[in-house]
């Protein structure tokens, strides 16, 4: 299996599991395409270092070959998937009362009389 067809297989199951496993339904929300572009920023530039200083080299044979910022179109596929995956799995368990309110190690904080 080439990288671009793992890539397009991991974008399909992150969909799948977005919309009709948790139906989160994230993608269909504007604030989830507005914050996006921050996402894709550092991941672009993550990769631009990883790929720009040759710490990871791709087989040219597995990839279309379309580059950004020196790395392979395909990883912007593999994030977007690893985040909406993610961040569906948060919102699910959220709705689902998980940790109904934020502790800090499990403990409430109290404040001292004095």
């Amino acid at each position: 299996m080439s990288y671009t067809v793992a890539a397009l297989l991991g974008v399909a199951g992150a969909l799948a599991v977005d919309l009709f496993v948790l139906r989160t339904r994230l993608v269909r929300r504007v604030v989830f395409w507005a914050t996006y572009p921050i996402i894709i920023t550092f991941q672009l530039l993550s990769n631009g270092i990883l790929t720009g200083r040759h710490i990871v080299i791709y087989d040219p044979d597995a990839i279309i070959g379309l580059r950004i910022a020196y790395a392979p179109v395909e990883d912007l596929f593999f994030g977007f998937a690893l985040v909406l995956l993610t961040l569906s799995v948060w919102v699910w368990l959220g709705r689902r009362g998980v940790q109904p309110e934020p502790r800090a190690a499990g403990r409430r904080f109290r404040r001292r009389a004095g």
